[in-house]
């Protein structure tokens, strides 16, 4: 489930390319599995429930004040 979408995908294939499948950006989605977070390369198992949620980042966008 992404931004309340499902899909239904065959097991077997790493979170990634789950996430290409379905058109996403592996990039900018963390995966959870069966309510544990794990890495892109994790192989699925059909029988997995998986969440993808999307990154946010943020900071200061480079801002530095410099002393002297």
């Amino acid at each position: 489930m992404y931004r309340d979408k499902e899909w239904d995908l065959k097991g077997g294939s790493t979170a990634r390319a789950a996430i290409k499948k379905v058109d996403l950006d592996p990039e900018a989605v963390l995966v959870v599995r069966n309510g544990q977070l794990v890495t892109d390369d994790t192989i699925l198992a059909e029988e997995d429930e998986v969440k993808l949620i999307a990154v946010i980042s943020g900071g200061l966008g480079g801002y530095c004040k410099g002393g002297g």
